[in-house]
C-alpha cells in the first residue's frame, strides 16, 4: 500500500533551516580540525589529555562544543522536520533561532572558558522545547484527526 504525504508549502523554509545547520555543523567541524592543528592534538584522540598538553582545556572546548552539537542533532532534526509538517513557519523560525543559539554556544565554548557557553546554551534549549511543544501538538493532531 502507498502512502501519499503532501507537504505544506512553506516546507522549504523547513528544508532551508535542516540545510543551514548542516552547513553549521561543517563549519565547526573545521573549527576542530583547526584546533587539532594549532593544539596539537594527533588523530584518533577525541580529547586531548592534560598530562600531555598545556593546552589540553583549549582543544577540549573546541571539540566539546562541538561533540554537544552533534549529540543534539537528531533530536533537532527529528523535531524540525516532523513539526514542520504542521507548522513550517513556526519552526523555521524556532529552527533559526537554534541554529543561532548553537553558533554562539559554539564560539562561547570554543573560547576556552566553558561559561561562555551558557546564555547562548539556553537560547538552544528554549527553541528546541519549542519545537517539541509543535512536535507534540502535531500528534495530538494527528490522534484527533483518527478518533473522527
Amino acid at each position: 500500500m502507498a502512502i501519499t504525504i503532501e507537504f505544506p508549502k512553506e516546507y522549504g523554509y523547513v528544508v532551508m533551516v535542516l540545510v543551514s545547520y548542516a552547513f553549521l555543523n561543517m563549519w565547526m567541524s573545521l573549527q576542530v580540525g583547526s584546533a587539532r592543528k594549532k593544539y596539537r592534538v594527533p588523530y584518533p584522540n577525541l580529547y586531548a589529555s592534560e598530562e600531555r598538553n598545556k593546552d589540553a582545556n583549549l582543544f577540549n572546548c573546541v571539540q566539546r562544543g562541538h561533540q554537544n552539537s552533534l549529540e543534539f542533532m537528531p533530536l533537532f532534526f527529528a523535531l524540525l522536520l516532523v513539526s514542520g509538517m504542521q507548522y513550517p513557519l513556526i519552526v523555521s523560525g524556532l529552527g533559526t533561532l537554534y541554529i543561532i543559539g548553537r553558533f554562539f554556544y559554539f564560539k562561547g565554548y570554543s573560547s576556552g572558558i566553558p561559561d561562555k557557553r551558557i546564555k547562548a546554551g539556553l537560547m538552544s534549549f528554549l527553541s528546541l522545547f519549542g519545537l517539541m511543544i509543535c512536535t507534540a501538538l502535531f500528534g495530538v493532531t494527528l490522534v484527533i484527526k483518527e478518533t473522527n
